[in-house]
């Protein structure tokens, strides 16, 4: 008979870091090698931004001010690219639940491997896609004029406050995902486009009423893009408010508290599964 090698549990805290993430890889690998291999989403992926900048950048654009003035297409690339942040939420809501429901789930937790490297491996797949989508985003917006305007170094830092909204969004979506139905998760996308519209991706929290524009300016969306749009030198009006003055201060302390609460929420949900 063919014996079943168990490896060793870890004992140590450092290794229990380095089992967490190796097998966070070996499931990261797994999701890439899907994403790949599954074309028509790869092109819906790759075509939504494309989409998203002809739509607003060109159809909507024209009858659109800048508060406080400038270029449109200048003031919008950073709302579209905080949009595009967002809405991968709904994707990490999809592939958790499509896991759980075709038994994947239940397979890894039986499994000598590390609970929270699953859930982590998820996190680094989703990073990677996120990557690809500013960068085919940000070359439609050179297309169409848009530039950054104080240095390559301040470039990357903006893109750097988009992908540490996306980390901490992922964790929001992996605990979505574990505990509402495939049904639900298809819809996903409905409460996110209010989200992304009430935030000052498309027009200043300034031109909306005053309460309206109250919650967008205390969006965390908002705080990213306002950031961004100040990073890349980019116009747009921030506005009186505390929130508008301090964007950047924003947009590092909205991920860090998502994460400090949604990521151990994951966790947790993940091993009580079936419980």
């Amino acid at each position: 008979m063919t014996e079943l090698l168990v490896p060793a549990m870890p004992t140590t805290p450092l290794e229990r870091v380095r089992w967490a993430l190796s097998d966070g890889w070996v499931v990261a690998r797994r999701g890439l090698i899907h994403w790949v291999r599954n074309p028509v989403m790869v092109v819906y992926q790759l075509l939504w931004p494309i989409m998203m900048v002809m739509l607003f950048g060109y159809v909507f654009g024209s009858a659109m001010v800048v508060a406080g003035g400038g270029d449109y297409r200048e003031f919008l690339m950073p709302g579209l690219f905080g949009q595009t942040v967002m809405f991968g939420l709904a994707t990490t809501v999809m592939v958790m639940t499509t896991d759980a429901s075709q038994g994947v789930t239940d397979r890894f937790r039986s499994m000598p491997m590390s609970q929270s490297g699953v859930v982590l491996g998820r996190s680094f797949s989703d990073m990677v896609n996120s990557v690809l989508e500013l960068v085919i985003l940000v070359g439609c917006g050179l297309a169409v004029g848009w530039r950054w305007h104080h240095g390559f170094g301040k470039a990357l830092a903006a893109m750097g406050l988009l992908l540490l909204l996306r980390f901490a969004l992922i964790w929001v979506g992996i605990y979505l995902g574990l505990i509402v139905t495939p049904e639900a998760a298809a819809a996903a996308w409905a409460p996110l486009f209010p989200l992304t519209m009430i935030a000052n991706t498309f027009v200043s929290p300034s031109q909306m009423p005053g309460w309206l524009g109250l919650l967008a300016e205390w969006n965390p969306l908002s705080a990213t893009v306002g950031a961004c749009r100040e990073l890349f030198g980019n116009p747009g009006w921030p506005g009186e408010s505390w929130a508008a003055q301090h964007a950047v201060e924003l947009a590092i302390a909205w991920p860090v508290v998502i994460v400090a609460i949604f990521l151990p929420l994951s966790v947790r949900r993940y091993r009580r599964l079936d419980r």
